[in-house]
């Protein structure tokens, strides 16, 4: 069970404010808690108080840092069940997916507390010609000041780990806006926060509205702005000023599966249901078009429907489900309305059914035109798209048809066509063997085209909250 109420969190304090957000179980429809919600005077409050603790947190020693986040490794493994059964609740995520992403949060926690003491500079021979003799010089990485981040719905626990966690490794104090569908996650995790010694307005941690969350955008006291979420992302890069600007903007991933894929159709039919599926496709990193070669494609073809028509769908707390509730109704109906749309326009349905309210089956469909809605943008829903092409390279630019460019999977047994995907594949990272959905926290993650800038995975994230610093001796 959640608890009745959770307060927001200002300069480090629990705050029970007035306003209250309802968070309902995603799956009943029913509240399920109420959290405090910020207003706008909060969020300039916390503005001012993270642009306050710059000077302290940059101070706050390394082996500091890292102590903090180790106790948050320690409190999140002894309240493990606890945020699983939060995530599962206001996400309706899968209960073992729900435990799965509290691992993740548990594993990027720790991978920052081991970066936090390994910021390292470098040494730069100036003596280039007789002017420069004598002199000397060293770059350090010293913290870019106060960030502010924004998260989505989908990784409520993770999502915001990647950014929380490199901010306190690098010692930025930081003010995050939780997507209001799910603040439960990041309201416990500033709970575990709270119970460390980090410098007076080192977080803030509310939901609030987007319109009063204007400042976290605009206000140029903020040095840099993470956020994750969708195409939105770029009118806030427009309107965020000087400051530096990362985003993780979505996808509509792709996964080739080429002749001969290295290994066997029934592995690659369990890793593309897991890829497609997984959260029911609620993910940046979902599988949303299969590229398979017209010599396995029939057998695929036969193999997933089958494999999507038994996905088990029903209440995220039982062990058994696979697919549970999408966040709300109207994105399980625009999913919907994509599909009819695509079979309307001759795409054939080969697994699916009937939507109930925010609960959507699973679907499979072939022959979705290139200029559907299904097929261009990003589904974020359990669908998959099963297209054959006659060789690789034909395969390699059905992916690159697309204005997205985060991830992309592929099944071979050969290098030459491995080496070529990395080589050719517009996208941020290529997974080979596997679906474009695996992701290891301490990984390079992001992409390219409308798919966003910048990376995160803990060390890259750092190195964007962090910037160099040059020191120049001259040694007689």
């Amino acid at each position: 069970m959640l608890a009745k109420r959770y307060p927001y969190y200002l300069a480090n304090q629990p705050v029970a404010a007035n306003a209250d957000l309802d968070v309902l179980d995603k799956y009943s429809g029913k509240r399920a808690t109420r959290v405090a919600m910020a207003d706008a005077a909060t969020v300039r409050k916390a503005i001012v108080a993270a642009h306050k603790a710059r000077g302290p947190m940059a101070a706050f020693p390394p082996d500091a840092r890292r102590d903090v986040l180790e106790h948050c490794v320690r409190r999140f493994s002894e309240r493990f069940e606890e945020l699983a059964l939060a995530l599962c609740i206001e996400a309706g995520k899968p209960i073992k997916d729900a435990r799965g992403e509290v691992t993740r949060l548990i594993d990027t926690f720790r991978i920052a507390a081991g970066e936090a003491t390994r910021i390292d500079g470098e040494l730069i021979e100036l003596q280039v010609s007789e002017r420069t003799r004598g002199y000397r010089g060293m770059v350090k990485r010293v913290p870019i000041g106060a960030c502010a981040f924004i998260t989505p719905f989908n990784f409520p626990l993770n999502l915001v780990a990647h950014k929380v966690a490199p901010a306190i490794a690098a010692g930025c104090p930081f003010v995050l806006k939780p997507a209001a569908k799910t603040p439960v996650g990041a309201l416990i995790i500033a709970e575990v926060l709270a119970e460390t010694d980090l410098p007076k307005g080192a977080f803030s941690v509310f939901p609030c509205s987007n319109e009063d969350a204007n400042a976290l955008v605009e206000d140029e006291r903020i040095a840099l702005l993470s956020f994750t979420g969708g195409l939105v992302g770029w009118d806030l890069k427009a309107r965020a000023g000087r400051k530096k600007v990362t985003l993780e903007l979505g996808g509509n991933a792709a996964c080739i599966v080429d002749a001969d894929p290295g290994a066997s159709l029934d592995h690659v039919v369990e890793r593309l249901v897991f890829g497609a599926y997984y959260q029911s496709g609620q993910s940046c990193i979902s599988v949303q078009r299969i590229v398979a070669h017209e010599a396995v494609y029939e057998k695929l073809r036969r193999k997933l429907k089958a494999a999507v028509g038994r996905l088990r769908m029903g209440d995220p707390r039982d062990e058994r489900t696979f697919i549970g509730p999408m966040i709300d109704e109207d994105a399980a109906k625009r999913v919907e309305r994509w599909i009819d749309d695509a079979r309307k326009a001759g795409a054939k349905r080969l697994a699916g059914g009937a939507r109930d309210g925010n609960r959507l089956p699973a679907a499979l469909l072939e022959n979705v035109p290139r200029d559907a809605d299904l097929y261009r943008k990003e589904a974020f829903g359990p669908v998959a798209l099963l297209e054959p092409v006659a060789d690789f390279d034909a395969a390699i630019a059905r992916v690159n048809d697309s204005d997205f460019g985060l991830q992309a999977g592929v099944f071979t047994a050969r290098l030459d066509h491995a080496m070529r995907a990395w080589d050719r594949l517009e996208v941020g990272g290529v997974v080979v063997g596997d679906v474009p959905s695996f992701r290891v926290d301490n990984m390079p993650y992001g992409g390219i085209k409308q798919s966003g800038l910048g990376r995160e995975g803990v060390r890259s994230a750092i190195e964007d909250m962090t910037e160099p610093r040059l020191l120049v001796v001259r040694a007689g």
